[in-house]
């Protein structure tokens, strides 16, 4: 099975249904106009099942594109199981994992395939390249007894010379971004004005990671309270991060990150930040896209001053710190879970320390049932920058200023239940909706 998997891959990787290229869909030539987007399935043979488990892979567009397997609501009524997970590259375009996963007479007959776009792409050349990359892991199982007639496939092939060329990248892999936004709202009794601007330089190659970032907030809001003078406030927030991590084989990697920050909210006239970080990572990083179990442990120095007098009578001090942290992230067929726990402490007071677990869970547990939980928790116990005096009713209504608390709790449970028939080809865009699962993109 694995042998006749891997004969077909090759062979219709220079296939084209559309234009097949999904890692350079720049270089593909158009499909001219009135030429079938996707084969047609020969009268006869059984179609295919197709199960979509992916928000990623545009399910709308799929379901109306390829016309030649049946989409079903329930995974247990599926041949093959779709999912998908996507991640940004390190010249900012945008790589789309697509795992196909065998199920019934497909047991056993697994494979991932990766739909590659480039920064700047439109949203339709992104969802181009992905049907073009679901067709061809769709197609190995339509050929599972044997390639079906009526398929139509052309082949597209570029010169030698064009394929070997050596790829020139003046930017030597940076990437950078500038965004900004502002507002301006206005009633009777209330103004807002508020703007924001993001900075940011980034540069991923299979050894290295580097990112930078500077980020700017302000926000001022005016309230007429029946008073002589309204009342106002004025926030403020700046920050400038840096990363630097480099690779030490499938498992380890080690780095350092650091922050500087001034913030009116958490009582910080300047804050600077520096820890060097070791991860190791129980699974290759190349297996990201399905599972990642990572461990990782910092030790670092921060300096700080405040601007108003803390609850320990500090204007100003330099404290070292430490951070564990672990994160567990599975994507499988019967649902996903994303696991996480983070450790932190000051060394100079084993007292002043924080515990954050989070968690994302969602199990299939029989056909059209689903139960998902949502939910994070935290026990407080390093505040060390709030201001000695209380909070006024102002700033506590409004949130102007960080309040004393012990712990921070959030939880939400669902449970679905879905019947009826098992089809789910159609999309009917009529009125807003899909009209193809009552608003479920699976």
């Amino acid at each position: 099975m694995r042998a006749r998997l891997m004969c077909f891959t090759s062979l219709i990787v220079g296939l084209s249904l559309l234009p097949l290229s999904a890692q350079t869909p720049s270089a593909a030539p158009a499909v001219p106009q009135g030429t079938p987007a996707t084969p047609q399935a020969p009268t006869g043979v059984e179609r295919v099942r197709v199960y979509l488990d992916c928000f990623e892979c545009f399910p709308d567009y799929l379901r109306d594109q390829i016309d030649w397997v049946d989409f079903v609501r329930e995974p247990q009524e599926a041949g093959v199981h779709l999912l998908a997970s996507s991640r940004e590259t390190g010249g900012g375009g945008r790589e789309v994992v697509l795992r196909f996963v065998g199920r019934g007479r497909f047991a056993g007959h697994d494979h991932d395939l990766r739909a590659i776009t480039v920064s700047g792409d439109t949203e339709n050349t992104r969802r181009e390249v992905v049907l073009r990359t679901v067709i061809i892991g769709l197609l190995d199982y339509a050929a599972h007894d044997g390639l079906p007639p009526g398929i139509d496939l052309r082949v597209e092939t570029e010169p030698a010379s064009r394929r070997a060329a050596p790829v020139d990248d003046p930017w030597d892999f940076w990437v950078f971004e500038i965004g900004g936004q502002a507002s301006l709202q206005a009633e009777e009794s209330t103004r807002e004005r508020q703007w924001g601007i993001d900075i940011t330089a980034d540069r991923v190659t299979e050894q290295w990671k580097i990112a930078f970032g500077i980020e700017a907030e302000q926000q001022y809001e005016q309230f007429d309270l029946d008073e002589d003078d309204p009342f106002e406030v004025d926030q403020r927030d700046r920050s400038f991060d840096f990363f630097l991590a480099k690779s030490l084989g499938p498992h380890w990697s080690v780095g350092i990150d650091g922050r500087a920050e001034t913030s009116t909210f958490g009582n910080t006239k300047v804050s600077l930040q520096s820890a060097p970080a070791v991860e190791y990572s129980f699974f290759p990083y190349s297996e990201y896209a399905t599972r990642q179990f990572r461990i990782q442990y910092e030790v670092g120095v921060e300096r700080a001053k405040y601007n108003e007098i803390t609850l320990f009578d500090k204007l100003k001090e330099t404290l070292w710190r430490h951070e564990l942290s672990a994160t567990l992230d599975q994507r499988q067929p019967w649902g996903s879970v994303q696991l996480g726990a983070d450790w932190s402490q000051y060394l100079h007071d084993a007292a002043f320390y924080r515990l954050e677990v989070d968690a994302e869970v969602s199990i299939r547990i029989t056909r059209g049932l689903e139960v998902e939980v949502d939910g994070r928790a935290s026990r407080i116990r390093d505040q060390i920058s709030l201001p000695r005096r209380d909070a006024t009713p102002e700033e506590v209504l409004l949130r102007l200023r960080e309040l004393r608390s012990g712990y921070d709790l959030q939880f939400q449970f669902g449970l679905s239940y879905r019947f009826g028939s098992i089809f789910n080809n159609i999309v009917n865009p009529r009125f807003g909706g899909n009209g193809g699962g009552g608003g479920n993109n699976n």
